[in-house]
């Protein structure tokens, strides 16, 4: 039996839309296999709770965080016999002197390319140098206290803020600039090293249990995605681990 010119388009058109529907869904499957994983440190920003942020009441440095430096906490490092200060100048200076009979006091040294500003600085204790450098908290205090620092126990919190992972020797003025705020309203000026500053807040925060806050993520979230293999920083990261003396 012969099919009309008519009859035989409309089977043709039927067949080609059947085949069209059975290869439609393993285009847009394969598309998507496309898509690049995220990096482990977009991906840990990604489990991190979002909330708006708390208030400062009651916060105090020294009563909730402990005195500064204080080599007496659980964090990775301490109970050493040296200040966390010293310890944290040790690891990211070079060219390092001790003062005269100490194995801990950092007398001088050189900050090669400064994380904040890409400057060299000099430091040498005791000079005008010495109030060039800072230790900074990569996550603030103040914001660390109102993401749910409060809610930590006061080890904890003295953990934090002595955690190597948590600190950077930095430029004074642009930590001072810096202040408490996160990565929604500041940044370092020197962008080569925002992916690790903003992986290294997200790894405090994952460890601390810490939320971020809408802006907070978003701001991370547009750093990380320019950075697809960045690595979520751990403790034991040549850069974070201090050194021995």
């Amino acid at each position: 039996m012969k099919l009309s010119a008519a009859l035989r388009a409309l089977c043709t058109a039927a067949l080609a839309a059947a085949l069209a529907a059975c290869h439609a869904p393993l285009t847009q499957h394969a598309a998507a296999n496309d898509k690049p994983a995220s990096s482990p440190a977009r991906a840990a920003l990604d489990s991190l709770p979002v909330h708006q942020a708390g208030t400062l009441s009651g916060y105090d440095r020294i009563d909730k965080f402990g005195t500064a430096w204080l080599d007496t906490t659980s964090a990775p490092g301490a109970r050493n016999g040296c200040d966390t200060r010293d310890d944290v100048l040790f690891r990211d200076l070079s060219q390092v002197r001790f003062r005269d009979g100490s194995t801990c006091v950092v007398a001088s040294g050189t900050l090669l390319k400064d994380p904040y500003t890409g400057r060299r600085i000099e430091f040498v204790r005791d000079r005008g140098s010495s109030g060039s450098l800072d230790i900074d908290h990569l996550v603030a205090l103040g914001d660390a206290w109102v993401t749910g620092g409060r809610a930590l126990s006061q080890a904890d919190r003295e953990a934090l803020a002595n955690d190597p992972l948590n600190l950077a020797a930095v430029s004074a003025s642009a930590n001072r600039q810096k202040g408490d705020q996160d990565a929604s309203t500041w940044l370092p000026s020197a962008t080569g090293w925002r992916c690790t500053y903003v992986a290294r807040q997200i790894a405090v925060k994952k460890k601390y249990h810490l939320w971020v806050t809408p802006p907070e993520r978003t701001a991370m979230a547009r750093v990380m995605d320019a950075c697809p293999s960045q690595p979520l920083p751990t403790e034991n990261d040549p850069g974070v681990v201090l050194k021995k003396k």
